[in-house]
């Protein structure tokens, strides 16, 4: 193996071992095609972009936009994520409910941008109404980092199950309490 593959090797597992999400997917991108695996690579800065957005709100809107792709470990890795990052177990688990009035409640920035990201992926006809709401409460800059948010979340599970590595929909955990999934 040359250096440069046993570094990414060594990144990957690295990510494995702090999220406990398996990188499969990676690897046989990589051993695919070295030149798709670098370019896959810049999704993580795209998807980590964010900027006058809460974060809060934030991690609610890409947790809506990968559940319209994936039920399972990806899931789990933006709730993972998202509570690293501080926000509440009570949040997540109401986002993944689909409780938007509870979530207007615990956040009203949150439920905003879950509407929209809702909204978005439906095509609903309260899209341009949500977009305006979320360009009023968050700018410019705000609205964008939720639609780069939400669309590189979706690119994870799509890449994952196109190359044969998706997974049927489990369980995931918020906290201590373990939820069932159905796909959206």
């Amino acid at each position: 193996m040359n250096p440069i593959d046993w570094l990414i090797h060594r990144r990957l597992e690295a990510f494995e071992a702090q999220w406990h999400y398996p990188m499969d997917y990676a690897r046989a991108l990589l051993a695919a095609s070295r030149r798709g695996f670098w370019r896959f690579s810049k999704l993580m800065a795209l998807s980590s972009h964010r900027e006058g957005v809460p974060k809060a709100a934030w991690h609610a809107a890409k947790l809506v936009a990968i559940r319209a792709e994936d039920c399972g470990p990806c899931t789990q890795l933006i709730i993972d994520m998202a509570r690293a990052d501080g926000v509440s177990d009570a949040l997540l688990r109401t986002v993944l409910a689909g409780d938007y009035w509870a979530l207007h409640a615990i956040d009203a920035d949150a439920a905003d941008a879950v509407r929209f990201a809702t909204a978005w992926l439906a095509r609903a006809p309260v899209l341009d109404e949500a977009r305006d709401e979320v360009r009023r409460r968050f700018g410019d800059a705000g609205l964008a980092s939720l639609a780069l948010a939400m669309s590189a979340a979706r690119m994870y599970p799509m890449v994952k199950t196109a190359l044969g590595h998706g997974q049927a929909c489990q369980r995931v955990r918020v906290g201590a309490d373990e939820l069932v999934l159905a796909p959206e």
